[in-house]
């Protein structure tokens, strides 16, 4: 894929303070026409960068992860039209309704989850959602933030399906900045805690999100903050790096000077104080879902996807050539998978497609999302960003993300 040139950014990026309530600009992502049309917008959710405007910028606009992008000056760039789907919500859930991409808008403010905005930002943000709220007939309490509606999988430190996967755009839950954007309400709670779809993993998160008292706002930050972290006593690698803790773009330096990266590291309980977290820049704001693997990503079931090892969600591929769901097995088959079965925690099996059956017809417009997982008749597993339309072979089983 082409990136957008260094020249182009700049201009972009240095244009000049911007004139009057909203300024405006179209700059699509080369990922905007194979976007699908949403079949409804329901809600609007805000994200912050965590990362400075350049870089940011360049690969939200190469991956096509936001339709607008709101840099410090109050300038706006349309990365997306507003009418397709942008992949910038990820795995999320709100009201028990999940795959957030499909029924919202995204917008990425430049700046970081715990710092306020610039005045210029204000100025545009607040006419961008007066605007996109009265297209959409959007109320208030359906602005959310990316840390209201993002979700986790089990994994080694959660047992389940859990809030506090994200803490981006927390700034926006704080009723001083809502009203000063023109939102006079907010969710009250968060549904899928209070229904026990989802476990809160993140406890400081949720007082911040739902809090009713006036908390302080830091100032708009200045500097880069540093993108590397010194773990505490007391702090695990998910606490300071959330869902990208065993990512290769982050590298764990260990007091005694060795530095390994994330998908090198197994004994996650054994991890020292003093480790310093280097978190990499480039990240994608949803790293796409992938293929664990028991016996590299976990010793058992369990401790891939905890308690929902057992679930019609969770997806077994044993090295045999077998598929099943984890209620389709005995407890006693889960605990005794052998090493190589590969694992989806939270998908649907779509089942086949056949001659009147197509993948659209099974996932709809995810059928080419690179969380989408096709399974040939030679046992592989191709992601749907991989495979072409007119060359699905007939008895390809499909899963997608639930």
């Amino acid at each position: 894929m082409k990136q957008a040139g260094p020249v182009l950014l700049g201009l972009l990026l240095t244009a000049g303070p911007a004139a009057g309530a909203l300024n405006i600009a179209s700059y699509y992502s080369p990922r905007n026409r194979e976007r699908p049309t949403r079949s409804s917008t329901e809600y609007i959710i805000l994200h912050t960068t965590e990362g400075p405007a350049r870089g940011s910028l360049r690969k939200l606009h190469a991956r096509g992860e936001a339709h607008y992008f709101v840099n410090t000056d109050g300038r706006v760039l349309r990365l997306i039209h507003r009418d397709r789907v942008a992949f910038h919500a990820g795995r999320s859930m709100w009201n028990g309704r999940t795959d957030l991409d499909n029924s919202s808008i995204g917008i990425e403010v430049v700046g970081y989850h715990d710092r306020d905005i610039t005045p210029a930002q204000y100025t545009a943000l607040k006419e961008l959602l007066r605007q996109l709220q009265g297209i959409y007939r959007i109320p208030d309490e359906r602005v959310l933030t990316h840390s209201m509606v993002a979700y986790g999988a089990p994994n080694v430190w959660h047992n389940r399906s859990h809030r506090g996967r994200k803490r981006c755009g927390m700034i926006f839950a704080r009723d001083s900045v809502r009203r000063k954007l023109g939102l006079n309400k907010k969710p009250a709670f968060d549904p899928d805690l209070r229904a026990g779809r989802l476990i809160n993993a993140d406890p400081q998160l949720a007082r911040v999100l739902y809090a009713r008292e006036a908390v302080a706002v830091a100032p708009a930050a200045g500097p880069t903050p540093s993108n590397a972290v010194v773990l505490a006593a007391g702090k695990t690698a998910w606490d300071v790096a959330r869902d990208r803790y065993n990512s290769p773009e982050v590298v764990y330096r260990f007091p005694d000077g060795r530095e390994v990266r994330g998908d090198r590291i197994r004994d996650w309980g054994g991890i020292p104080a003093g480790t310093l977290v280097v978190l990499g820049e480039s990240a994608t704001e949803n790293p796409v879902e992938t293929v664990r693997v028991i016996g590299r990503h976990g010793a058992d079931a369990r401790e891939i996807a905890g308690e929902e090892d057992g679930r019609a969600t969770t997806i077994y591929f044993l090295p045999d050539g077998r598929v099943r769901r984890g209620d389709e097995l005995e407890t006693a088959e889960i605990k005794s998978l052998p090493e190589g079965t590969r694992v989806l925690v939270g998908y649907v099996d779509g089942g086949y497609i056949s001659k009147g059956r197509s993948a659209y017809d099974i996932c709809g417009p995810r059928w080419n999302r690179p969380d989408t997982y096709y399974r040939l008749a030679d046992r592989s597993l191709v992601a749907g960003n991989e495979i072409s339309e007119n060359n699905i072979p007939r008895q390809t089983r499909v899963f997608f993300r639930n």
